[in-house]
């Protein structure tokens, strides 16, 4: 890229994972060719191997879409899903050896592209997007999406996954945020239609400042893995953040 982005990203696990001694299901991973890519998964925590699958999602797409023809990018992205997939169905974790044995490896997603000044985010369940636009006057938002309760999502490892991987194009943005489910009550209203400006805000100007990474790396990891912070949101959580202009 002609620009090239700064990028920071931190996963920290959640209280209730550290309360049961389980590791940080959440998984994230950048890359930067011809476009930026950069995803975000929270394995499930019922799923016996979701940090794998949250894994094979991230590295999959980055190492597909890093280099793709931006027009084509959403075929792009569906077929780096599906390979996905079948990277599952071939797992030497997967018994099966078919798609029925992929749900063990249950995760969501959340994504972008960028390339010159376009992007487009791709979301399937909970976790969340922003891209800011003028300062932070205004944010274009992929809002989470949960099932029939609020306690259950979608995964990219479900049959009707394409029924439920939704895109959101935008342009001309500052900086741009990836987040998993752990994150969105400190980033978004209630109704996921607004940020949070205390929260968001900040750490935008926070980073934006601040040009040592093990720095913004170690702080941002700290303002996730703050007392009240694991007290308010019990999972794992993961924020990307990315300066584009």
């Amino acid at each position: 890229m002609k620009n090239k982005p700064r990028i920071v990203a931190a996963s920290v696990r959640g209280s209730l994972h550290s309360m049961y001694q389980l590791p940080c299901q959440d998984y994230n991973r950048h890359a930067i060719g011809k476009n930026l890519v950069a995803v975000v998964s929270d394995g499930a925590g019922s799923a016996k191997f979701g940090k794998t699958g949250a894994k094979i999602i991230c590295d999959t797409i980055c190492n597909i879409l890093k280099n793709a023809k931006f027009k084509n990018i959403k075929k792009d992205i569906i077929s780096a899903i599906h390979l996905s997939r079948e990277k599952l169905i071939l797992h030497r974790k997967n018994n099966s050896k078919s798609e029925i044995g992929i749900s063990d490896f249950a995760a969501t997603l959340v994504g972008v592209v960028y390339h010159k000044n376009n992007g487009i985010f791709f979301h399937i369940g909970d976790g969340a997007a922003i891209a800011l636009k003028n300062g932070h006057n205004e944010a274009i938002i992929s809002k989470p999406e949960n099932g029939d309760f609020s306690c259950e999502t979608y995964f990219y490892t479900q049959q009707e996954w394409r029924e439920n991987l939704r895109f959101t194009s935008f342009d001309n943005v500052n900086s741009i945020f990836l987040m998993s489910d752990g994150v969105t009550t400190f980033s978004l209203s209630s109704d996921f239609h607004n940020i949070k400006n205390n929260f968001i805000t900040p750490i935008d100007t926070f980073l934006r400042e601040t040009q040592n990474k093990i720095k913004a790396v170690k702080a941002l990891a700290n303002t996730l893995n703050t007392p009240k912070a694991q007290k308010i949101n019990t999972d794992d959580k993961t924020l990307v953040w990315i300066k584009v202009n």
